[in-house]
């Protein structure tokens, strides 16, 4: 089909003309025109969207519509959910949606196999819940770290900690991403090598960072058993590479499926997520599922003026592209969301950070902005003095929830405080007559500008369910960009290039060869290089002052 160039489409011309003339009224002015809440609120299922403090009017958001109908968003989420190629540059379909759908609503062509994984995955985590799966000795596993990194870290990691409710404590669930030798020798020291089971986690089974904590956790392991068969009772493989892992000595039934058509961002309601199914069950597991399968439905089933991802996804276009927010940061009213942030960015600017459209030819329009955050309200202490007199153009996503899971009131209506009135002070600001003293010398000071557009999504309750909504709603938010965009967002080219010169640099500074190199990578190599020589020639070495105690 051919492509829609964006900025050709009549309703990018209006949005550009309408952009133009929301400069003049303020986001204090439009916020009390009455019935805006009403007009610019969305609720589905356990999620309520408030678009009321963006800087929208209803000519904007009938213009952000008619763009959405003309990339025929409709189109391309029935192509997306019914399992079409919509991965061209890899020439695959992207199926994470047929993880969590019901069987008899995959597929075909995937049905079985995921039916297939999703018995194992059962069956593992029934014999280790029960205590068959014992250890090489006998002992029952109590410590299960999870090695991977990317989205086979992130999504986990993130849901696991939103969970902690739900967590039963049967096992300690441990994530090891980083090749940072300080987090793996310190995680291994504090395991019992008889009761802790490793699952490694990686597609190919040659992501570098994977594989040396890999090998480690291995070498660990076979120090203290001095039996290489005791692997099989310590390691799984969540990998689309099978004969690998059997190559590194984990027995082909603890080796579970990874498909080339789920991306890692993508693949947490796969195998990958096998620890949040050991930590919070069978039927919490499930529940988060149905969460995002709901989210499905709505996105294929809303209309566009009521769709939640949909609306999502245009703001976004009308701050970035219309209004030049290029920076967006997704603040976080609920411990258990802190690693939300951390989860979105790789999500966001991973898919949709790209230049070349899908025809090859270069976008002449930004794509994904830079995305950051955390935990709030620590940041209200911190970078929020920016966010309110500071001259960078953002935009925001407040996300909170209405009920809390704890005995404190006060302190929950204290959180909740803080998150609208944070969105309220960055909407209305504070003007010079709004201070005790205006004739202060020194009263410009505290002026605040305001008028500094946000979005604020709420969930009824945290929850396996509510949680799954959530992380759809940001799922199907990112593609239905893409489809304006005319980008691919499940590549991630940009990366390779880093992993092929970090290993032709790593056997340089190991003391094999020396390629070509900018000058200041070549520098660094030599200073480096140098300064390892000369420790060990002193008879001393870099692994470890000697004041410092631990294994």
């Amino acid at each position: 089909m051919p492509l829609r160039i964006p900025t050709e489409l009549p309703a990018w011309q209006t949005l550009q003309r309408l952009a133009a003339d929301i400069q003049g009224p303020t986001l204090r002015e439009l916020g009390q025109q009455q019935g805006r809440f009403a007009s610019f609120s969305f609720q589905a299922g356990p999620l309520l969207l408030d678009l009321a403090k963006q800087r929208l009017t209803p000519q904007v958001l009938d213009a952000l519509l008619a763009l959405a109908e003309q990339a025929d968003l409709p189109g391309g989420i029935q192509r997306l959910l019914r399992g079409d190629f919509v991965n061209p540059t890899e020439g695959r379909a992207a199926l994470h949606t047929a993880l969590r759908a019901r069987s008899e609503d995959r597929p075909s062509a995937v049905s079985t196999e995921i039916e297939t994984a999703q018995a194992q995955m059962q069956a593992l985590a029934a014999d280790l819940h029960a205590g068959r799966w014992r250890g090489h000795t006998g002992k029952a596993i109590t410590d299960v770290v999870h090695i991977g990194i990317g989205g086979s870290n992130l999504g986990p990691e993130f849901v696991l900690e939103a969970l902690q409710y739900q967590n039963t404590g049967r096992f300690r669930i441990h994530f090891l991403a980083s090749v940072d030798g300080h987090l793996t020798e310190r995680l291994l020291a504090s395991l019992d090598p008889e009761r802790t089971l490793f699952i490694l986690v990686s597609k190919s089974f040659s992501t570098m960072e994977t594989r040396v904590n890999a090998e480690t956790a291995r070498s660990w392991l076979l120090e203290r058993s001095g039996d290489r068969a005791a692997l099989a009772r310590h390691f799984l493989a969540v990998t689309a590479r099978p004969k690998a892992a059997q190559e590194f000595g984990i027995a082909a039934e603890n080796v579970l499926p990874m498909w080339d058509w789920v991306g890692g961002r993508y693949s947490l309601w796969s195998a990958v997520g096998l620890p949040l199914l050991l930590a919070v069950g069978p039927d919490n597991f499930s529940r988060l599922l149905a969460g995002a399968r709901a989210m499905d439905q709505h996105l294929a089933e809303a209309p566009l003026a009521q769709n939640l991802p949909v609306l999502l996804a245009l703001i976004g276009i009308w701050n970035s592209n219309f209004l030049g927010a290029h920076s967006h940061a997704v603040l976080c009213y609920d411990h258990r969301l802190r690693r939300l942030t951390d989860y979105l960015q790789q999500l966001e600017t991973e898919s949709n950070g790209k230049t070349v459209r899908l025809d090859g030819t270069v976008s002449e329009i930004p794509t994904t902005p830079v995305l950051w955050g955390g935990e709030e309200p620590n940041g209200q202490h911190s970078f929020h003095q920016m966010l309110h007199q500071g001259t960078v153009h953002l935009s925001l996503d407040f996300v909170l929830c209405r009920a809390a899971d704890h005995q404190l009131p006060k302190h929950h209506h204290w959180l909740q405080a803080s998150a609208l009135s944070q969105s309220e002070a960055l909407l209305r600001g504070r003007s010079l007559r709004e201070l005790d003293d205006p004739e202060d010398p020194y009263a410009i000071h505290r002026l605040v500008p305001g008028n500094r557009p946000s979005t604020t999504i709420v969930l009824d309750r945290l929850t396996p369910e509510s949680l799954g909504w959530l992380i759809a709603l940001y799922e199907h938010k990112v593609y239905c960009q893409s489809l304006i965009w005319q980008i691919n967002p499940f590549d991630q080219w940009g990366v390779e290039l880093g992993k092929v010169l970090a290993t032709q640099i790593h056997a340089e500074l190991s003391g094999g060869g020396e390629a070509r190199h900018d000058a200041s990578t070549a520098g660094l190599i030599r200073h480096l290089r140098d300064q390892h020589s000369k420790a060990k020639h002193a008879g001393g070495t870099d692994e470890r002052d000697p004041n410092l105690s631990g294994t």
